[in-house]
């Protein structure tokens, strides 16, 4: 899931969901923030009047780098390496939250309610809801009931399947390769071009039922410009 999104009129913000772990989220996160900030500035706009631009990341695994971490959400900006509590520029900033984390790191807060909603779906308790939850569990209903998005919703999870199906059989290739090449070459070479592989052939079925680029784009990780390719 990828979704762009303005608060306040005044802020961009990108809401992105991963249940797979490709071992590059990281940088992911970071070149779409920084696109998303490189493409706010316009010709003759003066740097202080860009919009400020936020980034939340939801996982549906352990990040490895954030292990040590003792809570499900980590907040993230531009600070002094010895003055942490100085901060450059608040222009960015990047929220992650670890869904596989909420149950173990619960503080009893409002975002509990959104973060569980989201993680149990059919099991969560509603009589827990706030308006708010209630209200997207009414709009939820309502998208699982057209069958246009019942469509999108099992391509997405069978692509889903395949890509962790990927991960096993790349990193068994990958390590055959990887005798030759080198292992961790070998292993990153197998996984990618297996996920590349099965993007391309999800797209290619969906172009020849007329799907937009953009519904295209909201189950693969392709480009614009290689889905007109295709």
């Amino acid at each position: 899931m990828d979704i762009r999104a303005k608060l306040n009129y005044n802020i961009d913000c990108d809401i992105e969901m991963q249940v797979v772990d490709q071992k590059n989220i990281e940088k992911r996160l970071l070149f779409y923030l920084s696109k998303m900030y490189g493409q706010n500035v316009k010709k003759g706009q003066k740097y202080r009047e860009t919009n400020k631009c936020i980034a939340i990341l939801f996982t549906n695994f352990n990040i490895e780098q954030l292990k040590s971490i003792k809570k499900y959400k980590t907040k993230w900006n531009f600070r002094e390496e010895d003055y942490s509590n100085i901060i450059l520029t608040d222009a960015m900033e990047i929220h992650i939250i670890e869904l596989s984390k909420v149950k173990e790191y619960s503080e009893n807060k409002e975002l509990d309610t959104w973060v569980n909603f989201i993680n149990e779906v059919g099991d969560f308790d509603m009589s827990k809801a706030n308006e708010q939850v209630k209200r997207a569990k009414k709009i939820l209903e309502e998208i699982s009931n057209d069958e246009h998005e019942q469509y999108l919703a099992h391509l997405r999870e069978k692509y889903i399947l395949d890509q962790n199906n990927l991960l096993d059989t790349g990193y068994e290739r990958g390590f055959e390769q990887g005798i030759k090449d080198g292992v961790e070459k070998g292993i990153e070479q197998g996984i990618q071009q297996g996920f590349k592989q099965r993007e391309i052939e999800i797209a290619k079925k969906m172009k020849k039922q007329n799907y937009s680029i953009e519904e295209i784009q909201k189950i693969t990780n392709l480009t614009k410009e290689e889905i007109e390719k295709l």
